[in-house]
């Protein structure tokens, strides 16, 4: 029975922690990248530059046991990755985006220029 009472009180809790929605256009407020040095970007997670996520990198700017995490997770593709903030980058491409999903069309969303820029110079 007290079972069955959480589980009918469950929406109304849920509906109570409810946030403002997430304009996807836009990276997610408050979580910024950060470039130490030209053609790199980092956020809490990884570092990358125009070639892909760095170990080198990761592990020069966020310390060798945030590399180690990222890095002993398996074979994973470097050269196309998304951010903390929700932008992704490929570095096949030499673009960054406002994020890593297509539209009902088949095209990726919006070119974010001033990552793509201070990523890949262009």
């Amino acid at each position: 029975m007290k079972k069955m009472a959480y589980l009918l009180c469950l929406p109304v809790l849920l509906m109570g922690c409810q946030t403002t929605p997430m304009n996807p256009k836009q990276p997610i407020q408050g979580i910024d990248l950060q470039q130490p040095e030209a053609h790199t970007l980092c956020d809490q997670y990884i570092c990358a530059n125009s070639a892909g996520i760095s170990k080198e990198l990761t592990q020069k700017y966020l310390g060798q046991d945030q590399a180690n995490k990222v890095f002993s997770q398996g074979q994973f593709n470097h050269t196309q990755f998304t951010f903390a903030n929700g932008i992704f980058c490929d570095t096949q491409a030499q673009k960054c985006y406002v994020d890593r999903y297509f539209n009902g069309n088949g095209q990726r969303s919006a070119v974010a220029e001033n990552y793509t820029q201070a990523l890949f110079g262009q």
